[in-house]
């Protein structure tokens, strides 16, 4: 694990290999839209819609990471008093204790720790637990009795209690490293600088097939693209294993709490008063990664409707005192989500000239797939190049395989549903999973038996072949979707979880040594 902690951040930029991705996406696009015989309308206006999306994606994304080599300004002579908050809404002391203690220890002059208790307006049967372990550790704790605005509530009540010029904040399972402060503070030598920003990165990443799935995900992330938005001055605010700057907090009113990405519609607007932001690459905190998949559909569902929100309530495409370049970047994030609909359609075209003989365009050989097959493996090829190779087929798989929960995100958004925000839980969770998937496998079925029924109707055609391809594609990238869902998997998880909880309780005092081991042993 060591190597794949560090090994995601050294990226590198082949220009010309981005270049000729580049000509070769607006070729393929061109000539799909303008070369080939248009089939049905309707399946072709969705075809052309969602290719365009495809290319707004590519372009965007190769324009983000064509230059991942920027480094901001820092004085580390800089030592300005932080404030250190640690959220707590319900998360098992064993993992609160292991977080307290090593902020505690970490080597900086000046700083105070706090636990931001929410356990009480949450209803968390704990809350007083963690004032118990406040004292016992020697640290303050700010516990909320008036709920409101949920974990951004839950900060903006501890601004009003606390006076430190930067704020550090984590969430209860995210352990910082003892330099934390120590290299991130130094940014802040620019009074410009809104927010420091590290990765969040996934201590318990190897314990499943669903923790490693998440992490890869978060790898394409936090390694190229977040290089290359601190090219842009669009750091991307995460929540989590962040410094900021009290007086740029305080020109947007605090931490949002209209929107249930707090963190992300923050930092939007702190960019739009025209501060900065600084993104460090490297490790200082290890956290959890869910464990089930009904945690992680969970988050996924915040992290959509969060996206939306940006773009429906506070679209940066309009929003004055953006640069360009942070507007493509913020509308490049958010609009990510879009491809769960996206991935809907596309899965869906191949259905419907199985079951209607509709297709998109009109194809009387392979040549579609003759200029499809080549762009989209130089694509993912430059993927690979630019994350160090850390783009896997797991994760295109639960990216693609999120298409049920993001389209719920985005008519959510749509609709004007308020959604509770509602904290991951750092823990297995117990249950049968498969209903999460029962669209992925009814769509496995669908395709399947529509093959069958395509060729009963017509033999070997182009079509068929095209589409059949097509729709088996779409069943292979579901797979690791479908297979973390799976009962006996889920059931290992909580098994291994219950097995180190007890091994915990086992033991009548803990050393902070023996604490960091036991939160580091869900990765073991």
């Amino acid at each position: 694990m060591s190597d794949r902690k560090h090994s995601f951040l050294r990226t590198e930029s082949p220009r010309v290999l981005l270049a000729f991705n580049a000509i070769m996406a607006i070729t393929y696009f061109i000539a799909i839209t303008f070369f080939f015989m248009p089939g049905n309308r309707i399946l072709f206006g969705f075809l052309i819609a969602g290719e365009a999306f495809h290319l707004w994606q590519v372009l965007t994304f190769l324009y983000t990471v064509w230059d991942t080599r920027h480094i901001a300004p820092r004085n580390t002579l800089l030592r300005p008093s932080v404030d250190v908050y640690i959220t707590a809404a319900g998360e098992s002391i064993e993992i609160m204790e292991a977080t307290v203690r090593a902020a505690k220890q970490m080597t900086y002059p000046s700083f105070k720790v706090y636990i931001l208790n929410d356990g009480y307006v949450a209803g968390k049967k704990n809350w007083r637990d963690m004032e118990t372990l406040a004292a016992r550790l020697g640290v303050s704790c700010i516990t909320r009795q008036i709920p409101g605005g949920a974990k951004a509530g839950n900060i903006n009540h501890a601004l009003s209690l606390t006076r430190s010029p930067l704020i550090a904040i984590f969430d209860a399972d995210h352990v910082p490293h003892a330099d934390f402060l120590a290299k991130t503070v130094p940014y802040f030598v620019d009074d410009k600088v809104a927010f420091v920003q590290t990765p969040q990165f996934y201590k318990n990443l190897e314990k499943s097939h669903l923790t490693n799935g998440s992490w890869e995900q978060q790898e394409l992330f936090f390694g190229p693209i977040c290089k290359g938005k601190n090219r842009l001055n669009s750091a991307t605010l995460c929540g989590t294993n962040m410094v900021i700057s009290r007086a740029a907090l305080a020109t947007v009113g605090g931490m949002k709490t209209d929107s249930i990405a707090e963190d992300f519609v923050t930092g939007l607007l702190m960019h739009a008063r025209g501060y900065r932001s600084v993104y460090v690459p490297e490790v200082l905190a290890e956290g959890l990664a869910t464990e089930d998949l009904r945690s992680y559909s969970t988050q996924q569902f915040r992290w959509a409707r969060g996206a939306f929100d940006v773009i429906f309530r506070y679209n940066p495409l309009f929003m004055r005192g953006l640069t360009g370049a942070q507007r493509i970047q913020y509308l490049s994030s958010a609009s990510f989500y879009l491809s769960g609909i996206v991935v809907m359609i596309d899965a869906l075209l191949p259905i419907a000239f199985f079951y209607t003989g509709a297709v998109a365009v009109q194809m009387n050989s392979m040549l579609l797939a003759a200029i499809f097959l080549p762009y989209i493996f130089l694509t993912f090829y430059v993927i690979q190049r630019v994350s160090n190779a850390h783009f896997t087929f797991r994760s295109l798989g639960f990216s693609m395989g999120s298409f049920s929960i993001h389209t719920a995100a985005f008519f959510a958004a749509l609709t004007g549903r308020k959604n509770d925000f509602l904290v991951t839980s750092k823990r297995a969770l117990e249950g049968n999973f498969l209903p999460i998937v029962k669209w992925h496998l009814f769509y496995c079925a669908l395709a399947l038996v529509g093959i069958v029924v395509a060729y009963d109707r017509e033999g070997v055609t182009a079509s068929l072949l095209n589409n059949s391809m097509w729709a088996l594609f779409n069943v292979t990238i579901f797979i690791p979707f479908i297979y973390a869902s799976w009962p006996e998997k889920a059931n290992a998880a909580v098994a291994v979880q219950r097995s180190a909880e007890e091994a915990l309780r086992r033991e009548d005092i803990l050393s902070p040594g023996q604490l960091m081991q036991t939160q580091s042993s869900y990765a073991d």
